[in-house]
């Protein structure tokens, strides 16, 4: 699935119009992406509570990360591009490793900490479910720690509802953090 910038999801359209979308292409990841997709992610390691882990990544310390989410089925990774320069990333994941799960999928999204509020999370989370419309997966699921005013109402524009909070269950920075559970059907 190759987009550049056109959404057919009503909910999410009028929220692209805030970057020029002409500029942004959504495409498979490629093993070549690795290094954005980690400096992206490493941005956020370092400077926030959103990821729990504490130490950044080498490219390398992400192969197989990367190659979890791009079985090219259930789990997908998607990139934003914009003039040749990787400015967000979005894909599903295994969610647990026992059989019974193999039909839920937990989606992760990161932009670049210069593209945010841009609209490049609704175009890649519209391009993602787009792409796995037609797979055997009945729910979406993801996680996100609290406060994080920006995600809850992305995900929300998607048709995820909260489905509970684990509190403190994460240490970072010196302090404990709450994440909140969202889930969707994957087709709403």
């Amino acid at each position: 699935m190759i987009a550049t910038g056109v959404l057919s999801d009503p909910r999410v359209s009028s929220r692209v119009g805030k970057i020029e979308m002409s500029k942004i292409r959504v495409r498979e990841a490629s093993r070549t992406d690795l290094s954005a997709i980690t400096e992206i992610y490493n941005y956020y390691v370092i400077h926030t509570p959103i990821t729990f882990d504490t130490t950044p990544f080498t490219p390398e310390q992400r192969a197989t990360w990367f190659d979890d989410h791009c079985d090219g089925r259930r789990y997908r990774l998607l990139v934003a591009e914009e003039n040749d320069k990787i400015v967000g990333y979005a894909g599903t994941g295994r969610f647990r490793a026992k059989p019974a799960y193999d039909t839920s999928v937990e989606a992760t999204i990161y932009c670049a900490s210069d593209s945010t509020r841009r609209g490049v999370g609704a175009l890649l989370y519209g391009a993602l479910f787009e792409d796995i419309a037609h797979e055997d997966i009945n729910r979406i699921l993801g996680g996100i720690t609290l406060p994080n005013d920006a995600s809850l109402a992305l995900h929300r524009r998607f048709g995820f509802k909260q489905a509970g909070v684990f509190g403190e269950n994460g240490r970072k920075f010196g302090r404990y953090w709450d994440v909140a559970w969202v889930e969707r059907a994957l087709r709403i």
